[in-house]
């Protein structure tokens, strides 16, 4: 047997229009799951993601949702947990990011960073771990960062969100690691993504961050693809309470 063959299994994954959402979710469904591919301004039908699932020959659902909107949130939390099929692998990626400088970062930025990065990951993972703790199956991914680990610059609220992630990651897995649901995360680093398009198009800042990683390049969303199958697949039934970095070598260095 394959211990890395999804076949059968539904996941969730938010943040999944574009980037390393699309990314996990096309590495999902070639490895076998059908996917629920949740995003704010996710196309109702014909998205770039839906079109990379069904091509892997899965089945695709989309699910317009604001993660700024608790109340949004909670819905989703809701219909996921409820559902006559059950949710075997959530990923947890939606995320936004605000840049400014700590003494000028606002609290409407901190308040929109926190709950789409932090409180709707818990409102989701709480829902679905549930349901998945009743089942004594699951698996829960989060996308964390290298910001789990430093401090970065100019980005308070994200940080102090992706510090939460790598909390949440641990506590969560500390409770329901007896119950048969895995709870994980993956820290990305310095991926081309829109997120780090500020950091690309500087040329210093993008210098001293390429010199910094081993590996010599950017990473592509491509890039997480390994890591998601297998923290998704039954090749990590004893792994629990992970951050995996996915980061070309940067945290070693």
């Amino acid at each position: 047997m394959n211990p890395f063959d999804l076949t059968g299994r539904l996941a969730v994954v938010t943040g999944a229009r574009r980037g390393i959402g699309r990314a996990m979710a096309r590495a999902l469904a070639e490895a076998g799951a059908d996917v629920i591919g949740v995003s704010a301004n996710l196309e109702e039908t014909g998205s770039d993601v839906e079109k990379d699932v069904v091509g892997a020959g899965r089945t695709f659902e989309a699910i317009q949702t604001d993660f700024a909107d608790p109340a949004a949130v909670r819905v989703l939390a809701d219909d996921l947990a409820r559902r006559e099929r059950p949710v075997d692998i959530l990923v947890n990626n939606a995320g936004t990011i605000r840049r400014a400088a700590a003494a000028e970062h606002s609290e409407d930025d901190w308040n929109l960073v926190l709950q789409v990065n932090l409180s709707a990951q818990f409102a989701l993972a709480k829902a679905v771990g549930a349901a998945m703790v009743r089942r004594s199956q699951g698996k829960i991914i989060f996308t964390a960062s290298l910001l789990s680990y430093q401090g970065g610059i100019t980005v308070p609220g994200y940080t102090a969100a992706k510090h939460g992630i790598a909390g949440l990651t641990k506590a969560l897995a500390n409770e329901w690691a007896a119950h048969g649901v895995n709870v994980n995360a993956i820290a990305p680093g310095y991926i081309a993504t829109d997120n780090t398009q500020a950091l690309r198009g500087d040329p210093m800042r993008s210098s001293a961050i390429l010199e910094r990683i081993p590996a010599g390049r950017w990473g592509q969303a491509e890039d997480l693809a390994g890591a998601t199958v297998f923290l998704a697949s039954d090749a990590a039934a004893y792994v629990h309470g992970t951050i995996l970095p996915v980061d070309g070598g940067w945290l070693g260095r």
